[in-house]
């Protein structure tokens, strides 16, 4: 219960899923947490059920807003106003199979899995920084390798794909490029990056699917507690400290897609700078 004592994380999404299963692992193992998701009913109630599963009631409800640049930054601003230090950022909330537009105007699932997460991870940065020793942990996914590149111009519109799945595979592809470029821009600043796939999870991702397909398509999927255990790898493991920028699957490093270059990765941290603004 004090392995993790005295450190500080904050996991988005941590209100359901994989989420809660890292929230729970991490707070069971006596870090602070801070659960943040959009709905504050959720998320008061994944506060109340880590601490009773637990006896840890050092776990705290951020709200967060993905889909919502300024509603990112004011969460933000939220935590960097309670003046604590964060040693990790789980950026693990994502959709899937979902179609639309963010607030913002960018396609519901770059603009959510991609540029929400970037936007908090940026406004955090000095934090991270300042604590030192910090982590920064993205949960992609395989599906990145689906994705035959990123048109710049397609992101600023709503989703094409009725299945939206072309769509997915191109922010879990940022995902990785994100997460490479942030190593890259903090080497030797105090924060290392870490990008993953969790596995097939039979998550809340899935909820769209209707009964019973949904329970044929899920029976043989991991369970989120399984599914938590590489970003709990990435958030914890010491032998990891020296290995920033890299992609795991299983627990263990993998080469990610032939796509993630630091020309691309650089040209997307530039436009997603450009689009979330100072």
């Amino acid at each position: 219960m004090s392995e993790l004592a005295g450190r500080t994380f904050l996991v988005t999404g941590g209100n359901t899923g994989i989420g809660l299963a890292t929230a729970t692992a991490l707070a069971g193992r006596g870090g602070t947490v801070f659960v943040a998701c959009r709905s504050a009913a959720k998320g008061q109630a994944a506060v109340t059920q880590i601490t009773a599963e637990t006896g840890n009631e050092d776990i705290h409800f951020l709200q967060l807003d993905l889909a919502d640049l300024a509603a990112v930054k004011s969460a933000a601003q939220s935590f960097l106003d309670l003046d604590r230090p964060l040693h990790v950022l789980v950026n693990n909330a994502g959709v899937a199979g979902q179609r639309g537009l963010t607030v913002d105007g960018f396609e519901l699932m770059f603009g959510v899995n991609h540029l929400g997460h970037f936007a908090l991870t940026t406004a955090l940065l000095d934090r991270l920084k300042a604590t030192g020793g910090s982590r920064v942990v993205t949960v992609s996914s395989d599906a990145h390798f689906q994705a035959k590149g990123i048109d710049f111009e397609a992101v600023r519109h709503r989703t094409r794909a009725i299945t939206g799945m072309p769509e997915y595979a191109v922010s879990k592809l940022a995902n990785v490029l994100f997460s490479q470029e942030l190593a890259r821009r903090t080497e030797d600043q105090g924060v290392t990056s870490y990008v993953l796939h969790p596995g097939v999870v039979a998550s809340d991702i899935w909820r769209r699917v209707p009964w019973p397909a949904r329970a044929l398509l899920t029976r043989r999927m991991l369970t989120t507690e399984q599914g938590a255990q590489t970003s709990l790898l990435c958030a914890t493991s010491a032998g990891l400290a020296e290995d920033s920028g890299r992609y795991y699957e299983n627990g263990q490093q993998k080469e990610p897609s032939q796509l993630a270059t630091p020309e691309l990765a650089g040209e997307l941290w530039s436009r997603s700078e450009s689009w979330t603004g100072p």
